[in-house]
């Protein structure tokens, strides 16, 4: 491996990281606009969203959390999520 491939190969192993992080990022950013969007029905309704809504914001936090996990299984943040109301 020549010096200048050396290096190629040591940025796209930080590109990597930094994809990684970026991607569990958004997951979270999108995990949290969920909970938001939820308490803000609350508020405006006095009542709890519709369940149809509940459910599928479930099915999205599911899988939004399933890609953050892939990319940084070590987070808190199901333990995050579990605990929201």
């Amino acid at each position: 491996m020549t010096p200048g491939e050396d290096h190629y190969r040591m940025n796209m192993d930080e590109m990597e990281s930094l994809l990684k992080d970026l991607i569990w990022l958004n997951a979270v950013i999108a995990t949290e606009l969920i909970q938001i969007t939820e308490n803000t029905s609350s508020i405006m309704r006095k009542s709890s969203p519709p369940a149809s809504c509940l459910s599928d914001h479930n099915k999205i936090r599911e899988i939004a959390l399933s890609i953050a996990e892939r990319c940084n299984p070590d987070s808190a943040l199901r333990t995050h999520l579990t605990g929201h109301e």
